[in-house]
């Protein structure tokens, strides 16, 4: 069951067109590796300054800052779940993070936003299983709202991309 208004791709999520983008944050939304970091420095330093008043972030909750020195409006801050082997819930506050990072988007009027792969980096989130979640969250969210016209997932690794593109193909 494709849905048109899902796209995969592999590059730099730093550089992707849309209205808003995720950022795969810590709890403290101060910065940190990987995709968080790329954001930070991208945007500048107002967004650290945006993510300080924040006071942080719970994990499987996001919070919305302006995107600054990036091409996108905003900048949603999803906080993933460090994987346990499966025991504390991951699943379930993965899940959030896409649900509560699309209903921001949503009330921001975004018509457009792209996803890293959250916590499948120094997380630890197993791939395949972060796909499913993904991918199966976001299509439930679009079949009840309209106003979202594309979800892009941008990969920063091969192996990310054909995992996302194996569950969207499904």
């Amino acid at each position: 069951m494709v849905d048109p208004r899902i796209e995969i791709r592999q590059g730099d999520i730093t550089k992707i067109r849309v209205d808003a983008i995720v950022n795969a944050a810590n709890q403290s939304l101060l910065g940190g590796g990987g995709v968080d970091g790329a954001i930070h420095r991208a945007a500048g330093p107002r967004l650290l300054e945006a993510c300080t008043a924040l006071n942080g972030c719970p994990v499987g909750d996001a919070k919305i800052t302006g995107g600054y020195d990036l091409p996108a409006k905003y900048v949603i801050h999803a906080v993933g779940p460090i994987w346990h082997g499966g025991l504390r819930n991951e699943k379930e506050m993965l899940a959030s993070c896409y649900q509560k990072s699309l209903q921001l988007a949503v009330d921001h009027d975004c018509k457009t936003i792209a996803f890293p792969n959250i916590s499948t980096g120094i997380y630890r989130f197993p791939k395949k299983e972060a796909a499913e979640v993904a991918i199966g969250k976001v299509r439930d969210f679009l079949t009840h709202h309209a106003s979202i016209e594309k979800v892009v997932f941008v990969c920063f690794d091969e192996e990310n991309l054909l995992t996302y593109q194996h569950f969207l193909d499904k």
